[in-house]
Protein backbone atom coordinates (compact mmCIF):
# COMPACT_ATOMS: atom_id res chain seq x y z
CA UNK A 1 0.00 0.00 0.00
CA UNK A 2 1.58 3.37 -0.98
CA UNK A 3 2.51 5.47 2.23
CA UNK A 4 0.20 8.67 1.04
CA UNK A 5 -2.82 6.10 1.82
CA UNK A 6 -1.67 4.61 5.35
CA UNK A 7 -4.68 5.24 7.86
CA UNK A 8 -4.36 7.51 10.48
CA UNK A 9 -3.79 4.76 13.10
CA UNK A 10 -0.10 5.21 12.19
CA UNK A 11 0.10 8.61 13.80
CA UNK A 12 0.38 9.14 17.47
CA UNK A 13 -3.28 9.88 19.14
CA UNK A 14 -3.57 12.80 20.96
CA UNK A 15 -7.19 11.99 22.28
CA UNK A 16 -8.35 11.52 26.17
CA UNK A 17 -6.62 8.76 27.94
CA UNK A 18 -9.92 7.31 28.96
CA UNK A 19 -12.82 6.36 26.19
CA UNK A 20 -15.57 4.47 26.11
CA UNK A 21 -15.93 1.55 23.87
CA UNK A 22 -18.57 3.67 21.50
CA UNK A 23 -15.84 6.31 21.59
CA UNK A 24 -12.53 4.51 21.11
CA UNK A 25 -10.30 5.16 17.78
CA UNK A 26 -7.26 3.71 16.11
CA UNK A 27 -4.18 4.59 17.71
CA UNK A 28 -0.97 2.62 17.81
CA UNK A 29 -1.10 1.16 20.94
CA UNK A 30 -4.32 0.55 23.00
CA UNK A 31 -5.74 -0.85 26.76
CA UNK A 32 -8.77 -2.00 26.74
CA UNK A 33 -9.10 -2.48 30.55
CA UNK A 34 -12.04 -4.18 32.79
CA UNK A 35 -14.19 -7.49 33.83
CA UNK A 36 -17.04 -6.61 31.24
CA UNK A 37 -16.33 -8.88 28.68
CA UNK A 38 -19.33 -7.92 26.19
CA UNK A 39 -17.69 -4.17 26.57
CA UNK A 40 -14.33 -5.61 25.82
CA UNK A 41 -15.35 -7.72 23.60
CA UNK A 42 -17.44 -4.59 21.76
CA UNK A 43 -14.30 -2.32 21.95
CA UNK A 44 -11.84 -4.49 20.29
CA UNK A 45 -14.57 -5.59 17.44
CA UNK A 46 -14.90 -1.41 17.12
CA UNK A 47 -11.33 -1.03 16.38
CA UNK A 48 -11.02 -3.87 13.95
CA UNK A 49 -14.57 -2.52 12.09
CA UNK A 50 -12.17 1.19 11.85
CA UNK A 51 -9.26 -0.47 10.40
CA UNK A 52 -10.91 -2.63 8.24
CA UNK A 53 -12.99 0.38 7.02
CA UNK A 54 -9.21 2.17 6.52
CA UNK A 55 -8.25 -0.56 4.73
CA UNK A 56 -9.63 -3.86 4.12
CA UNK A 57 -7.43 -5.89 3.65
CA UNK A 58 -5.88 -5.45 6.98
CA UNK A 59 -4.60 -8.31 8.81
CA UNK A 60 -5.82 -8.92 11.91
CA UNK A 61 -4.12 -11.37 14.95
CA UNK A 62 -4.94 -12.59 18.05
CA UNK A 63 -2.90 -13.68 20.48
CA UNK A 64 -3.65 -15.39 23.64
CA UNK A 65 -1.64 -14.10 26.92
CA UNK A 66 -0.97 -17.37 28.90
CA UNK A 67 -0.12 -19.21 25.38
CA UNK A 68 2.49 -16.33 24.50
CA UNK A 69 5.99 -17.24 23.87
CA UNK A 70 9.17 -14.93 23.38
CA UNK A 71 9.46 -12.86 20.51
CA UNK A 72 5.68 -13.49 18.89
CA UNK A 73 4.90 -10.00 19.23
CA UNK A 74 7.88 -8.96 16.86
CA UNK A 75 6.94 -11.49 14.91
CA UNK A 76 3.67 -10.86 14.51
CA UNK A 77 3.89 -6.83 13.85
CA UNK A 78 6.52 -6.92 11.84
CA UNK A 79 6.57 -5.74 8.23
CA UNK A 80 5.07 -8.31 5.84
CA UNK A 81 5.88 -8.80 2.15
CA UNK A 82 3.31 -7.13 1.32
CA UNK A 83 2.95 -3.96 3.67
CA UNK A 84 -0.55 -4.38 4.71
CA UNK A 85 -1.62 -3.09 7.87
CA UNK A 86 -2.27 -4.45 11.29
CA UNK A 87 -4.32 -4.88 14.31
CA UNK A 88 -2.80 -7.26 17.15
CA UNK A 89 -5.02 -8.37 19.81
CA UNK A 90 -3.69 -9.56 22.75
CA UNK A 91 -6.23 -10.97 25.18
CA UNK A 92 -6.04 -11.64 29.04
CA UNK A 93 -2.71 -9.63 29.40
CA UNK A 94 -3.39 -10.29 33.42
CA UNK A 95 -2.15 -14.16 32.96
CA UNK A 96 0.54 -12.96 31.36
CA UNK A 97 4.26 -14.08 31.89
CA UNK A 98 7.31 -12.67 32.47
CA UNK A 99 8.01 -13.11 28.56
CA UNK A 100 4.90 -10.71 27.32
CA UNK A 101 5.28 -8.22 29.77
CA UNK A 102 9.23 -7.97 28.48
CA UNK A 103 8.03 -7.81 24.89
CA UNK A 104 5.41 -5.12 25.27
CA UNK A 105 7.36 -3.42 27.20
CA UNK A 106 10.14 -2.66 24.74
CA UNK A 107 7.15 -2.60 21.68
CA UNK A 108 5.97 0.51 23.41
CA UNK A 109 9.74 2.60 22.89
CA UNK A 110 8.92 2.32 18.80
CA UNK A 111 5.66 0.95 17.91
CA UNK A 112 5.52 0.26 14.28
CA UNK A 113 3.44 2.79 12.21
CA UNK A 114 1.17 0.57 10.33
CA UNK A 115 0.25 -1.82 13.69
CA UNK A 116 -2.63 -1.14 16.20
CA UNK A 117 -1.76 -3.32 19.22
CA UNK A 118 -4.71 -3.73 21.38
CA UNK A 119 -3.74 -5.35 24.91
CA UNK A 120 -6.84 -6.59 26.99
CA UNK A 121 -6.79 -6.93 30.65
CA UNK A 122 -9.20 -7.81 33.01
CA UNK A 123 -8.23 -6.63 36.21
CA UNK A 124 -5.92 -7.76 38.67
CA UNK A 125 -2.29 -7.47 39.82
CA UNK A 126 -0.50 -8.90 37.37
CA UNK A 127 1.21 -6.37 34.68
CA UNK A 128 0.65 -3.49 36.96
CA UNK A 129 4.02 -1.83 36.07
CA UNK A 130 3.04 -2.21 32.41
CA UNK A 131 -0.14 -0.47 32.78
CA UNK A 132 1.34 2.08 34.77
CA UNK A 133 3.83 2.69 31.92
CA UNK A 134 0.79 2.68 29.40
CA UNK A 135 -1.22 5.45 31.32
CA UNK A 136 1.91 7.36 32.08
CA UNK A 137 2.58 7.29 27.93
CA UNK A 138 -0.77 8.46 27.80
CA UNK A 139 -2.42 5.20 25.59
CA UNK A 140 -5.67 5.50 25.11
CA UNK A 141 -7.60 3.24 27.77
CA UNK A 142 -11.33 1.90 27.48
CA UNK A 143 -12.92 1.47 30.42
CA UNK A 144 -15.07 -1.94 30.64
CA UNK A 145 -15.40 -2.15 34.39
CA UNK A 146 -18.47 -4.90 35.35
CA UNK A 147 -21.76 -2.93 35.66
CA UNK A 148 -22.96 -3.87 39.08
CA UNK A 149 -25.56 -0.95 40.00
CA UNK A 150 -29.44 -1.05 38.95
CA UNK A 151 -29.04 2.39 38.00
CA UNK A 152 -26.03 1.61 35.58
CA UNK A 153 -27.43 -1.33 34.15
CA UNK A 154 -30.98 1.44 33.44
CA UNK A 155 -28.30 3.55 32.05
CA UNK A 156 -26.80 0.40 29.51
CA UNK A 157 -30.21 -0.34 28.33
CA UNK A 158 -31.42 3.00 27.24
CA UNK A 159 -28.07 3.42 24.87
CA UNK A 160 -28.63 0.29 23.77
CA UNK A 161 -32.21 1.08 22.46
CA UNK A 162 -31.12 4.28 21.70
CA UNK A 163 -28.66 2.98 19.55
CA UNK A 164 -31.05 1.03 17.55
CA UNK A 165 -33.13 4.13 17.53
CA UNK A 166 -35.86 2.85 19.90
CA UNK A 167 -37.11 4.53 23.49
CA UNK A 168 -38.46 3.07 26.75
CA UNK A 169 -40.64 4.71 29.45
CA UNK A 170 -38.71 4.53 33.27
CA UNK A 171 -41.10 1.52 33.90
CA UNK A 172 -40.33 -0.54 31.28
CA UNK A 173 -36.31 -0.01 31.60
CA UNK A 174 -36.61 -0.68 35.19
CA UNK A 175 -39.31 -3.95 34.87
CA UNK A 176 -36.51 -5.34 32.37
CA UNK A 177 -33.53 -4.73 34.26
CA UNK A 178 -34.95 -6.56 37.19
CA UNK A 179 -36.01 -9.19 35.18
CA UNK A 180 -32.43 -10.08 33.33
CA UNK A 181 -30.12 -7.44 34.39
CA UNK A 182 -27.74 -10.14 36.06
CA UNK A 183 -25.61 -10.21 32.80
CA UNK A 184 -25.15 -7.86 30.70
CA UNK A 185 -24.98 -9.85 27.32
CA UNK A 186 -28.18 -10.87 28.38
CA UNK A 187 -29.64 -7.61 28.95
CA UNK A 188 -28.52 -7.06 25.67
CA UNK A 189 -29.33 -9.83 23.74
CA UNK A 190 -33.07 -8.98 25.74
CA UNK A 191 -32.72 -5.21 24.26
CA UNK A 192 -32.12 -6.34 20.87
CA UNK A 193 -35.34 -8.95 20.77
CA UNK A 194 -37.88 -6.37 22.00
CA UNK A 195 -36.54 -4.04 19.12
CA UNK A 196 -36.78 -6.68 16.83
CA UNK A 197 -39.83 -8.02 17.22
CA UNK A 198 -42.12 -4.36 18.54
CA UNK A 199 -42.52 -1.24 17.39
CA UNK A 200 -43.27 2.45 19.12
CA UNK A 201 -42.47 3.49 22.39
CA UNK A 202 -41.62 0.24 24.33
CA UNK A 203 -43.69 0.16 27.62
CA UNK A 204 -43.60 -1.81 30.71
CA UNK A 205 -46.19 -4.18 29.19
CA UNK A 206 -43.78 -5.26 26.61
CA UNK A 207 -41.81 -6.59 28.89
CA UNK A 208 -44.26 -8.15 30.90
CA UNK A 209 -45.34 -9.81 27.74
CA UNK A 210 -41.72 -11.09 26.93
CA UNK A 211 -39.92 -11.67 30.49
CA UNK A 212 -43.03 -11.17 33.04
CA UNK A 213 -42.71 -15.08 34.06
CA UNK A 214 -38.72 -14.48 34.80
CA UNK A 215 -39.61 -11.19 36.78
CA UNK A 216 -41.77 -13.18 39.02
CA UNK A 217 -39.08 -15.43 39.65
CA UNK A 218 -36.34 -13.21 41.20
CA UNK A 219 -35.47 -11.34 44.35
CA UNK A 220 -36.64 -8.29 42.91
CA UNK A 221 -40.04 -8.23 43.03
CA UNK A 222 -40.06 -10.13 46.28
CA UNK A 223 -38.49 -7.21 47.56
CA UNK A 224 -40.56 -4.75 46.39
CA UNK A 225 -43.61 -6.58 47.60
CA UNK A 226 -41.99 -7.19 51.19
CA UNK A 227 -40.72 -3.61 51.19
CA UNK A 228 -44.81 -2.15 50.42
CA UNK A 229 -45.74 -4.56 53.33
CA UNK A 230 -47.65 -7.21 51.21
CA UNK A 231 -46.36 -10.33 53.05
CA UNK A 232 -49.05 -12.62 51.29
CA UNK A 233 -48.10 -11.62 47.94
CA UNK A 234 -44.08 -11.59 48.75
CA UNK A 235 -44.04 -15.15 50.54
CA UNK A 236 -46.22 -15.95 47.04
CA UNK A 237 -43.99 -15.05 45.06
CA UNK A 238 -40.91 -15.89 47.20
CA UNK A 239 -42.07 -19.76 46.88
CA UNK A 240 -42.83 -19.12 42.99
CA UNK A 241 -39.09 -17.91 42.86
CA UNK A 242 -37.79 -21.33 45.12
CA UNK A 243 -39.63 -23.58 43.31
CA UNK A 244 -38.50 -22.38 39.95
CA UNK A 245 -35.14 -23.12 40.85
CA UNK A 246 -33.65 -19.49 42.12
CA UNK A 247 -31.27 -19.78 45.10
CA UNK A 248 -32.26 -17.87 48.23
CA UNK A 249 -28.86 -15.98 48.11
CA UNK A 250 -29.92 -13.29 45.63
CA UNK A 251 -33.31 -13.28 47.04
CA UNK A 252 -31.70 -11.67 50.14
CA UNK A 253 -28.85 -10.00 48.04
CA UNK A 254 -32.42 -7.88 46.17
CA UNK A 255 -33.63 -7.63 49.71
CA UNK A 256 -30.49 -5.92 51.16
CA UNK A 257 -30.28 -3.81 47.90
CA UNK A 258 -33.76 -2.07 48.13
CA UNK A 259 -33.26 -1.49 51.57
CA UNK A 260 -30.13 -0.17 50.90
CA UNK A 261 -31.47 2.06 48.14
CA UNK A 262 -34.33 3.04 51.10
CA UNK A 263 -31.38 3.82 53.93
CA UNK A 264 -29.79 6.26 51.32
CA UNK A 265 -32.51 7.93 50.02
CA UNK A 266 -33.92 8.63 54.01
CA UNK A 267 -30.36 9.91 55.48
CA UNK A 268 -30.48 12.33 53.32
CA UNK A 269 -34.09 13.45 51.92
CA UNK A 270 -34.10 17.04 54.11
CA UNK A 271 -31.38 18.29 52.78
CA UNK A 272 -32.36 18.86 49.48
CA UNK A 273 -32.58 17.70 45.56
CA UNK A 274 -29.00 18.17 45.38
CA UNK A 275 -27.85 15.78 48.03
CA UNK A 276 -30.30 13.49 46.87
CA UNK A 277 -28.63 13.61 43.33
CA UNK A 278 -25.12 13.16 44.93
CA UNK A 279 -26.05 9.81 45.90
CA UNK A 280 -25.75 8.25 42.25
CA UNK A 281 -29.14 6.85 42.13
CA UNK A 282 -31.11 6.91 38.83
CA UNK A 283 -34.00 9.36 38.86
CA UNK A 284 -36.73 6.21 38.82
CA UNK A 285 -35.02 4.78 41.81
CA UNK A 286 -35.02 7.95 43.72
CA UNK A 287 -38.36 8.29 43.19
CA UNK A 288 -39.68 5.02 44.02
CA UNK A 289 -37.44 5.09 47.19
CA UNK A 290 -39.17 8.39 48.20
CA UNK A 291 -42.57 6.81 47.69
CA UNK A 292 -41.89 3.82 49.81
CA UNK A 293 -40.28 5.73 52.70
CA UNK A 294 -43.55 7.23 53.50
CA UNK A 295 -44.42 4.21 54.67
CA UNK A 296 -41.38 3.28 57.12
CA UNK A 297 -40.19 4.71 59.90
CA UNK A 298 -36.31 4.57 61.11
CA UNK A 299 -37.40 2.14 63.57
CA UNK A 300 -39.04 0.12 61.19
CA UNK A 301 -36.10 0.27 58.51
CA UNK A 302 -33.11 -0.35 61.48
CA UNK A 303 -35.57 -3.88 62.11
CA UNK A 304 -35.68 -4.80 58.81
CA UNK A 305 -31.78 -4.14 57.73
CA UNK A 306 -31.14 -7.10 60.74
CA UNK A 307 -33.61 -9.05 59.87
CA UNK A 308 -32.12 -9.32 56.57
CA UNK A 309 -28.68 -9.07 57.81
CA UNK A 310 -29.39 -12.52 59.65
CA UNK A 311 -30.87 -14.21 56.83
CA UNK A 312 -27.61 -13.11 54.83
CA UNK A 313 -25.64 -15.25 57.17
CA UNK A 314 -27.91 -17.68 57.52
CA UNK A 315 -28.28 -18.30 53.38
CA UNK A 316 -24.74 -18.30 53.04
CA UNK A 317 -23.33 -21.00 55.49
CA UNK A 318 -24.50 -20.03 58.92
CA UNK A 319 -28.32 -21.49 59.10
CA UNK A 320 -29.33 -25.08 58.26
CA UNK A 321 -32.39 -24.02 56.07
CA UNK A 322 -31.88 -21.36 53.75
CA UNK A 323 -35.26 -21.27 52.30
CA UNK A 324 -36.51 -21.13 55.81
CA UNK A 325 -34.30 -17.86 56.33
CA UNK A 326 -35.22 -16.14 53.45
CA UNK A 327 -38.84 -16.72 54.02
CA UNK A 328 -38.49 -15.67 57.46
CA UNK A 329 -36.70 -12.19 56.76
CA UNK A 330 -39.57 -11.62 53.98
CA UNK A 331 -41.92 -11.55 56.64
CA UNK A 332 -39.88 -9.41 59.32
CA UNK A 333 -39.39 -7.03 56.71
CA UNK A 334 -42.66 -6.96 55.67
CA UNK A 335 -44.28 -6.83 59.36
CA UNK A 336 -41.81 -3.49 59.52
CA UNK A 337 -43.69 -1.45 57.17
CA UNK A 338 -45.47 1.42 58.98
CA UNK A 339 -49.58 0.55 59.18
Amino acid sequence: MPPATRRPAARASKGPVGVSWEAVELAPVLLVSGAEDLLADRAVDRVVSLARAADAGVEVTRLDAADYSSGTLGVVSSPSLFAEDKVVVVDGLERAGEELLADVTAYLAAPPTEVVLVLRHAGGPRGKKLLDALRSAGVPTVACDVVKSDGDKSAFVTAELRRAGRRADAQAVRALVDAVGSDLRELAASCAQIVADTTGLIGPEVVERYYGGRIEATGFRVADAAVAGQSGQAVALLRHALATGVDPVPVVAALAAKLRVLAKVAAVRGRGAGAVRDLGLAPWQTDRAMADLRRWTPEGLASAISAVAQADAEVKGEGRDPQFAVERAVLRVAAAVKA
